[in-house]
């Protein structure tokens, strides 16, 4: 798997939370690597590790939170790539993060606008 730069400059900038500089740490780490515009693990087992170090529930929750976040941007500027990528984050997310039924709403709205 692979991030694209310029998406994780637009969800840094959307939640107000420092992304890029520990992205570039990894790459200075060797744990990702850096080539056009993306951020790519350097291994399989790295991914996996990296994945699996944190707990179902927080990985769900963080799904779900970038996943809104980039819906929101996508919805502001009319981006149909944001929205499909968010969407997708949020339903990797799962029902379980969902946190109430506005929220629920949301996510339903966002899910039809990405057909």
């Amino acid at each position: 798997a692979s991030a694209d730069i310029s998406l994780m400059e637009v969800l840094e900038r959307e939640i107000n939370q420092p992304l890029i500089s520990p992205l570039d740490d990894a790459v200075a780490h060797s744990v990702l690597g850096k080539r056009n515009g993306e951020f790519y693990f350097m291994h399989d087992k790295l991914q996996e590790a990296a994945y699996c170090k944190m707990k179902p529930e927080e990985r769900c929750l963080h799904h779900n939170r970038y996943g809104l976040a980039l819906g929101f941007v996508a919805a502001r500027e009319r981006d149909d790539r944001l929205l499909l990528t968010g969407v997708a984050q949020i339903n990797h997310g799962g029902p379980k993060a969902i946190i109430d039924e506005e929220q629920a709403v949301v996510v339903a709205n966002l899910n039809l606008d990405a057909g």
